[in-house]
């Protein structure tokens, strides 16, 4: 048996990370196939953790990154570094010393999920503000660049403007972001005075981001994700009708304080340098899940999912460093009064306080900058309130984290990067040795190919929001072995013509079948066919040619019409 043949299924999900291979039935462990010119991928490139295998179909299996249903994460928004990534051939690296390949330029948008309406002369700046983060090694590269061209350094810096997506908005309307350097070599920027008024009759928006150079050179558009438009917030208990103003489990808050409900008192809960603050500017996304309350006594940990209810056992975690408070049960808040025998659903832009479930008296706190623990005393009135103080009430609002990442390569591209094509589910046709992959998203065009690792792939543009492409098999991954004990998983990219790469946080698995081949199976019960000792296994590996030239035919075919 030729363990080159031994068949694979395939099938995708958004784990960008790569295994070691096993190869041959000789014991032979094989490294990945590199390219010229494109060497070890560096471990500072982020990538999302795997995804385990959907338990129904361990062989074949497609999935997605559901939105907030992330653990703890360190080192960016959303990614986590995995050493398993190292031997990946990526896209975009370079060997060649005499020229520094584009690292990574990522920009994240954080920003509410509803906001409220402002009426009449009023303004009702959106809270906490949408803000960005524009990190990567790939600006300074740029820097690099720029400065070997004969530019300055303050051609390099970039600046922005937010607005509405509307089509009404004016340059006048947007907001200039003014980008601050922060020690960990990112760059911040908020914008602080946005709103939408009762003119704009809209139930959703969305914002839009636009980022330059100071020689005016367009870096790109970046859009958040849709805003619900709320003219309150809603003090009746929700229904399903109204389930997308629920807090669910797993999903991304953030928490406010205000005094009198006044601009210039409001303090967001963040995180700094691993400490939990009050912050004037800076607010921080946090994963809010709901844990069985009786694990939660035993020191464990066990996610349970739903929406948050009032009198729920919750932890928040920090999306970009992982830094946890205690388990703490969530209570509504009614005139400066926590309420102990309510159990609705939280809803957006609702009062609540957190209390300590180890410390039934402690509540979480703010006073000046520092979060403390405040012991509130039981009401004399009501033994099932709490009376609380002004540091203790928090405000509750759902929170969306957008990135966009993209890549450079050897070329200084001056175009802007927008369109940014946006990828939102996979879906595998066909199995294997030949396989065909249709991309369903958004922001698609005809400039733009399939990539899996650093291998292009035949692609077919169907429409804005699908792209058909030919799997490559396996043994481009693998220097021509097929017979591989472990699957092997590719990071799947799309890439521009001139060049330019936008990373995705899918990938592409090669799952090998648990059975061997027919022509295997027949030898191994000792049988043959009449007409000649291989003749079985060449009819076989005739058959599949055949398979394979069939499959590709039609997908040219199809491209042609």
């Amino acid at each position: 048996m030729d363990p080159r043949n031994t068949p694979f299924l395939n099938s995708a999900e958004a784990t960008p990370i790569m295994n070691e291979l096993d190869v041959g039935e000789d014991g032979r462990k094989e490294t990945l196939l590199h390219r010229p010119g494109f060497p070890e991928a560096d471990t500072a490139l982020l990538y999302p953790p795997p995804l385990s295998p959907d338990p129904i179909s361990p062989l074949t299996h497609l999935g997605t990154l559901p939105s907030g249903h992330d653990a703890a994460r360190t080192g960016g928004w959303d990614r986590r570094l995995n050493s398993g990534f190292q031997g990946c051939q990526l896209l975009g690296a370079s060997a060649d010393l005499g020229r520094e390949a584009h690292a990574d330029q990522s920009v994240t948008i954080l920003h509410a999920k509803v906001a409220q309406k402002s009426y009449g002369n009023e303004k009702r700046f959106f809270c906490p503000p949408p803000c960005v983060y524009i990190t990567g090694h790939g600006w300074k590269v740029t820097q690099d660049h720029l400065k070997a061209a004969g530019y300055g350094d303050s051609v390099y810096r970039v600046c922005g403007y937010m607005c509405l997506d509307s089509s009404s908005q004016s340059q006048a309307d947007a907001f200039k972001l003014v980008f601050d350097e922060q020690p960990n070599s990112r760059m911040f920027a908020c914008a602080k005075s946005l709103f939408i008024s009762d003119q704009d009759k809209r139930k959703h928006f969305c914002l839009l981001l636009r980022l330059f150079l100071n020689n005016r050179q367009e870096v790109g558009s970046f859009q958040s994700r849709m805003i619900k438009v709320i003219s309150k917030p809603s003090q009746k208990r929700q229904s399903m009708k109204n389930a997308d103003l629920c807090i669910s489990s797993c999903s991304r808050v953030a928490l406010f304080n205000r005094l009198r409900s006044q601009t210039v008192s409001t303090r967001y809960l963040s995180v700094d340098r691993g400490a939990f603050i009050a912050s004037a500017r800076h607010w921080t996304a946090f994963t809010i899940t709901m844990v069985d309350d009786q694990c939660a006594e035993q020191g464990g940990f066990v996610l349970s999912e739903g929406f948050i209810c009032y009198g729920c056992v919750v932890q928040l975690v920090c999306t970009e460093s992982g830094a946890a408070l205690p388990p703490m049960v969530i209570r509504k808040v009614n005139k400066q009064h926590a309420i102990l025998d309510v159990d609705e659903p939280v809803s957006q832009l609702h009062k609540c306080a957190f209390q300590f479930r180890d410390n039934p008296h402690a509540y979480l706190c703010l006073t000046n900058d520092a979060i403390i623990e405040y012991q509130a005393p039981f009401s004399v009135r009501d033994p099932s309130k709490v009376v609380l103080n002004d540091g203790s009430c928090w405000t509750i609002i759902g929170v969306e984290v957008v990135e966009f990442t993209f890549n450079q390569g050897l070329a200084c591209i001056t175009t802007p990067v927008s369109p940014f094509p946006v990828v939102t589910g996979l879906e595998v046709n066909g199995g294997g040795h030949v396989a065909m992959l249709e991309i369903h998203g958004e922001n698609f065009t005809p400039h733009l190919k399939v990539w899996f690792g650093n291998g292009e792939a035949e692609t077919m543009y169907k429409s804005p929001k699908s792209l058909l492409c030919v799997v490559p098999d396996v043994s481009v991954f693998s220097d021509g072995w097929r017979c591989l004990r472990r699957v092997i998983t590719v990071p799947l990219s799309l890439v521009r013509l001139d060049g330019l790469i936008y990373r995705t946080s899918y990938s592409f698995t090669y799952t090998p079948e648990l059975q061997p081949p027919p022509s295997a199976r027949m030898t191994a019960g000792g049988g043959k066919r009449e007409g000649g000792m291989g003749g079985g296994q060449d009819d076989d590996i005739l058959l599949e040619t055949i398979h394979q030239e069939f499959t590709r035919a039609n997908f040219h075919l199809f491209m042609q019409s």
